[in-house]
């Protein structure tokens, strides 16, 4: 039986393709904080941790200091065989820190996987090695920022993206920005924006209803409202057509059943960062699935690696799944390369995540 012998901590920093704008900041790279695990029979499993103040509150350094002390201490010398009761472990070592632990219970489920000799997605029930993803665009704040959206978006679209995110509420015309882009692409194209909390639930509903009556058909509205108001997100929810996303708002089935209480949403966006790794994603969207709302699997600020565990997750979503949506997994797209080799690969919209055991990567990229 193997069991868990090393922990590492690789650090790289990744340009973005190009700058990244939401409603709460600014970014040109990703710091990519990759994990990976050795056990007794040579195999390596990998994980990322995604690092963000204003989600997670969790910084490199706090993640790294978390890793190296109480969470390497609760798996090093465990089974390979139960990732499950090892998520357990590390859970129990350290409150919260759910990027790290993130990172630690994906590498553990890539090694069960590979022993199994089965992709990350089969080993967690999926029956499906691809899924598609949305692409998101920048928030704008001036017309020379709406022409580059409407740029960008058009070129998407030309690679074969037929779903779009926007990111609104950092200061700009977001009404005219998207009637312009409604405009740009036509009816075939789904629209989805994503306030990140940076409306009013008045604002909020302004805002949706000028949407409305402009016709430009939104799939859904993420995250109107700051993540503890579930007042204000449910009382946008009860007033508009256009369906409600919580983001921020829902973290694990813990606060999705604050969301059901009052029917605060009308779907949800899983995240392997706030859930703290598979095994509560998987009961998370069991909940949400049984509850009658809709699921789709969202990243944060991530390359290949964080990706290819959510995009194994998505496709169990897509499995159980009477209309399966386009996931949030543009992460990877976004950056200019992959940091390790093998992993998951993007063709047009679709995130591939190939046929080698576990989670494929074959080692870390070269470059620093």
């Amino acid at each position: 039986m193997a069991t868990i012998e090393r922990v590492a901590i690789h650090r790289r920093s990744i340009p973005l393709r190009r700058p990244f704008v939401t409603a709460v900041r600014t970014a040109l790279a990703v710091d990519v904080l990759l994990v990976e695990v050795g056990d007794s029979d040579g195999r390596h499993g990998w994980g990322e941790a995604p690092t963000s103040w204003r989600v997670t509150g969790e910084s490199v350094e706090g993640v790294t200091a978390a890793i190296n002390g109480p969470l390497r201490e609760a798996v090093v010398g465990a089974s390979c065989d139960d990732p499950s009761a090892a998520g357990d472990a590390l859970e129990r070592a350290a409150v919260r820190n759910s990027s790290a632990r993130m990172a630690l219970e994906c590498a553990l489920f890539d090694l069960a996987a590979q022993a199994s000799g089965v992709t990350l997605a089969r080993y967690l029930g999926a029956t499906t090695s691809a899924v598609r993803t949305d692409v998101t665009l920048s928030a704008v704040r001036s017309a020379s920022d709406e022409a580059d959206l409407l740029r960008a978006a058009l070129e998407y679209v030309e690679a074969g993206f037929d779903t779009l995110k926007v990111k609104v509420g950092a200061g700009g015309d977001d009404v005219r920005t998207l009637v312009d882009l409604r405009r740009a692409v036509g009816p075939q194209v789904s629209l989805r924006v994503d306030a990140n909390q940076g409306w009013t639930p008045q604002r909020a509903l302004e805002v949706i209803g000028a949407l409305e009556d402009a016709h430009v058909d939104l799939e859904f509205v993420e995250q109107p409202v700051h993540r503890d108001d579930l007042d204000g997100l449910a009382f946008v929810t009860h007033r508009c057509p256009t369906p409600v996303m919580a983001d921020e708002s829902v973290w694990t089935r813990r606060d999705l059943r604050e969301i059901l209480r009052d029917r605060a949403a009308d779907m949800v966006n899983i995240k392997l960062a706030k859930t703290g790794g598979l095994r509560e994603a998987l009961a998370l969207h069991r909940a949400a699935r049984d509850a009658g709302l809709g699921v789709i699997v969202g990243c944060m600020a991530e390359s290949h690696v964080g990706v290819g565990s959510a995009a194994a997750l998505a496709a169990v979503v897509d499995s159980q799944s009477s209309r399966a949506l386009a996931h949030d997994l543009d992460g990877g797209l976004l950056l200019t390369r992959s940091p390790v080799r093998g992993g998951v690969g993007y063709e047009g919209p679709r995130v591939e995540m190939g046929r080698l055991p576990g989670a494929g990567i074959v080692d870390l990229d070269d470059a620093p």
